[in-house]
């Protein structure tokens, strides 16, 4: 049997330095709409994620108008809530907000599971950008130091996916 040396072809260092095509990242909110579900089990978690959102949002530029908040009783409704707001076809992103808290049975592994697998399946069966910013914390002091931050990045990630599906789509 005889051995070949493979030899990979050469590239720069950097990809900065190839003459490739990139969409930047874009995190404008102007002229998208947007829908938050928001989680009411552990709702003073829950207030601090849709500052952090509603913030995310404002300051990119997503009008008031545009904005739809609504509610759910837990994590485990987020999903289907999502996937209705989804089928109307009237926003161009979503954001998930909850906090799921671990407590003493293993009941935590499966909403923390069961609502993370609900929320990437309706990104993908429909093909719309969903901000998850469902909180799994060990405690109520982890979700509450993390909350309006992950509110704020799940508000910007949605939108820099809305943009990137844009940009994607004009290629």
């Amino acid at each position: 049997m005889t051995f070949v040396a493979f030899h990979p072809p050469a590239f720069p260092e950097t990809a900065e330095s190839m003459s490739i095509k990139r969409i930047a990242p874009n995190v404008s909110g102007d002229g998208h709409s947007v829908a938050i579900v928001l989680s009411r089990f552990n709702a003073a978690i829950g207030d601090l994620l849709l500052a952090g959102a509603l913030r995310g949002l404002h300051e990119a530029g997503v009008a008031e108008h545009e904005i739809l908040l609504v509610t759910v009783p837990g994590a485990l409704e987020t999903p289907l809530a999502l996937q209705r707001l989804a089928r109307s076809g009237e926003y161009d992103a979503l954001v998930a907000l909850g906090a799921v808290v671990r407590g003493e049975t293993y009941h935590f592994e499966i909403v923390a599971d069961q609502s993370a697998a609900g929320v990437a399946d309706v990104q993908l069966e429909f093909g719309i950008p969903i901000g998850n910013g469902i909180l799994t914390t060990e405690t109520d002091a982890q979700a509450l130091e993390r909350a309006d931050t992950k509110g704020f990045e799940a508000a910007q990630a949605a939108l820099e996916l809305a943009n990137l599906l844009d940009a994607i789509d004009e290629e």
